[in-house]
């Protein structure tokens, strides 16, 4: 990213009304809020517009990771043992609504044919042209928005409890440094008791990916990058997004000061996107992965100086400004079925004799819904049937990593520049 852009904000839209805007941005999350901040930093005069306060969503509770290693987006197991692991539906990492199978199963079964070896190998290269950007493009915002902070440049761990996993891994590592240039280091039982001295002991070591930045505060970054947005110019409106028509050549949404309009949208809905959409006439394959989260006071002195991954059970926990975060895996759900934190329960009497944690720190376990693609790739583009309508929705488990990529990539299609990624595998023509 040019850090001088990121500093100097443009004259365009300074004559227009309350109600008119260059760009409406409809969605306050880490996508929307960074396409936002990008726009305004290319001049264009913004209007972000959310149902909720920005971050308050899906962007407010995850595990942290700017994931320059993530080169391979999440796939759904092929082998016969984790099938039936899953299909027994007893385990962390993922759990299914029996309930919603039958509305999930197209979904299920795409995902499940994009995951197979080559086509999941030629969707890694794809996925990795954006995903190598994404620590050189937050830190500039990061930078630029005076939350440097809250970003530590670490890296994360996995921690094995079986040689066998561990050397599936530390191979499999070894192969992405040599095609997409990754770094990781290797540690011993003993070097990860080091690193890492209050994890239970009798672990077999760790794979430590070395390339990563983590984020202490979620939350806090979102809303840092939104009062960077408004330093150019960035107006917030809490309205209804789902209100979005054609209006003349551009767009409009009603808004309860009045309507607001605009030449150009950008949908950045996350989870939510495809009501939008489909109001719109487009039948796009979005589902979601629904993930929960709880805090908790490390007990005594200790200290975890790495997010890690408890690779065989399945859950993750990050230490962040509110305590050490455990978060779930997927649950295949509706999005709006009722909270069914079991993968949380599941998890914390493990946790707790994985790192000592103390106490809850809240009352209810945090869930939020990941907006997910059958081919795990993102959706970002122009929209196939509409003139100035834009897509920013559909990147999974990776929204905080490609927040800053995904707002320069649709800046520059916006504003007419040559994209810095090529965009071609992630437009919505790719599901005609």
């Amino acid at each position: 990213m040019d850090t001088e852009a990121l500093t100097t904000r443009g004259q365009a839209g300074s004559s227009e009304g309350p109600g008119e805007a260059d760009v409406l941005v409809l969605g306050a999350g880490i996508i929307g809020v960074c396409v936002a901040a990008s726009l305004a930093m290319r001049g264009k005069s913004v209007v972000i517009i959310d149902r909720r306060a920005p971050g308050e969503e899906t962007s407010y509770g995850n595990a942290g990771l700017i994931q320059r290693e993530g080169v391979y987006p999440y796939g759904f197991p092929h082998d016969f043992g984790a099938l039936l692991r899953y299909g027994m539906n007893r385990t962390i990492d993922a759990h299914y609504h029996l309930s919603a199978l039958l509305t999930i199963a197209p979904f299920l079964y795409r995902y499940w044919r994009h995951s197979q070896v080559r086509s999941h190998d030629a969707i890694a290269r794809q996925y990795a042209t954006l995903i190598v950007h994404c620590v050189d493009e937050h830190l500039a915002m990061a930078d630029a928005a005076g939350a440097r902070d809250l970003l530590r440049g670490n890296g994360w761990m996995k921690a094995f409890r079986s040689e066998r996993a561990r050397d599936q891994q530390f191979a499999e590592a070894e192969r992405w440094r040599g095609e997409f240039g990754l770094s990781y280091r290797t540690l011993t039982p003993e070097a990860l008791a080091e690193a890492e001295p209050f994890l239970v002991p009798g672990l077999a070591g760790a794979l430590h990916w070395t390339d990563p930045w983590t984020v202490t505060d979620p939350h806090a970054l979102v809303l840092a990058y939104m009062r960077l947005a408004e330093q150019h110019g960035v107006r917030f409106v809490q309205a209804n997004a789902g209100s979005l028509a054609p209006h003349g050549s551009g767009w409009r949404v009603q808004a309860p000061g009045g309507p607001l309009t605009a030449r150009d949208a950008v949908v950045a809905l996350g989870p939510w996107a495809d009501t939008l959409t489909h109001a719109l006439g487009y039948d796009l394959p979005l589902a979601v992965k629904r993930g929960y989260h709880m805090h908790y006071r490390p007990a005594g002195e200790a200290r975890l100086n790495h997010p890690v991954l408890d690779v065989e059970r399945g859950y993750f926990l990050a230490p962040m400004r509110q305590g050490i975060r455990l978060t779930t895996g997927a649950e295949f759900a509706l999005r709006d079925a009722p909270r069914s934190p079991v993968q949380l329960g599941r998890a914390e009497p493990i946790a707790r004799d994985f790192f000592p944690l103390g106490e809850r720190l809240e009352p209810q376990p945090w869930m939020g819904a990941r907006p997910c693609t059958p081919d795990m790739l993102p959706i970002i583009g122009p929209a196939p049937r509409h003139h100035h309508l834009w897509f920013a929705f559909g990147h999974a488990h990776h929204g905080l990593t490609l927040g800053p990529v995904t707002g320069r990539l649709v800046a520059d299609m916006v504003t007419g520049e040559t994209p810095f990624v090529d965009p071609t595998p992630f437009r919505a023509t790719r599901f005609s």
